[in-house]
């Protein structure tokens, strides 16, 4: 095998030819960043965030192909994945992934010791979730912790200290994360049925579309309490009032329960991860605020 074909394994292996996943990692991290700073994030710890969310991101995607690796040959949108076609040992698979897992963990240690302990937690949290869909039926919300947990270590990072409004992002980015994975479930729900997996799009069954637009409104009105809390203003309350116009695109991309409409609402969720950043990022450039008292940070 040569190099270029060997990269374009680890390519593929560490989903870096779709970077959707990555996207959806890093949105939540950089609110809480911009959150925890008041606008102002430290460029060095911003830097070590999203190299370590490309890392552990990367990483997680390893772990991911590892456990499926007998089930993904048998699932439509997975089987050319290198794992489940043999491309690449497990053991040689392993290897890039706590090699991976090693570099993020090595620049956390440049931080304090609560954010130290809470990217253990992470790390756990990362490893444990691909197993999951064997015996929990709702793994997209564990999925939710595990990539909303950027959220208190940002806060940690600055402060050495989480405050409730972290947890309640926290809470937020899993319904966030319930409601798009839950899309991206539909996808493979003929294929995990067979397979006996188990899933939210499962779990929800007929309802699904429904309980997908329910979790959509718990993200949003929880976005809404973490914006009065903290006394945000118009540009956050305007990108949140946006991303409720881009869930309902969403909706119509997956009402018919079709593969291809429920992939693309999945992937559409960048945008509203985007907006949302925006609208955090303006805030604090251009404050216009909407609520008596001094807003947090400010």
């Amino acid at each position: 095998m040569t190099l270029i074909e060997r990269l374009d394994i680890y390519e593929k292996l560490t989903r870096l030819d779709k970077p959707i996943g990555i996207l959806l990692l890093l949105w939540p991290t950089l609110w809480g960043l911009w959150l925890a700073s008041a606008g102002s994030p430290n460029p060095y710890i911003a830097a070590i965030f999203v190299m370590g969310v490309v890392l552990m991101r990367s990483a997680g995607c390893i772990m991911n192909d590892f456990a499926d690796r007998n089930f993904d040959g048998h699932v439509e949108r997975t089987r050319g994945r290198p794992l489940a076609a043999k491309r690449i040992s497990s053991r040689e698979a392993l290897t890039l992934a706590a090699v991976l897992a090693g570099l993020a963990f090595a620049l956390v240690l440049q931080l304090n010791a609560l954010t130290v302990w809470l990217s253990v937690a992470a790390l756990a949290l990362a490893v444990i979730y691909p197993f999951l869909k064997r015996v929990f039926w709702l793994p997209q919300a564990w999925l939710g912790v595990a990539f909303g947990f950027g959220l208190p270590m940002a806060f940690a990072a600055h402060h050495n200290v989480v405050v409730p409004i972290a947890w309640t992002l926290l809470l937020a980015n899993v319904f966030w994360a319930i409601a798009y994975d839950t899309q991206y479930a539909m996808v493979d729900r003929d294929d995990d049925l067979k397979l006996g997996l188990k899933s939210s799009a499962i779990l929800f069954g007929r309802h699904d579309v429904l309980a997908v637009m329910i979790f959509y409104c718990l993200f949003i009105v929880t976005m809404v309490v973490v914006g009065y809390w903290a006394r945000m203003g118009a540009c956050y309350f305007s990108a949140l009032l946006m991303a409720g116009l881009l869930i309902a695109v969403e909706y119509a991309l997956m009402r018919t329960r079709q593969r291809e409409g429920c992939f693309k609402a999945f992937v559409f969720n960048n945008w509203i991860g985007a907006v949302i950043f925006a609208g955090i990022a303006a805030d604090f450039l251009f404050f216009l605020p909407l609520f008596p008292g001094p807003p947090i940070g400010r």
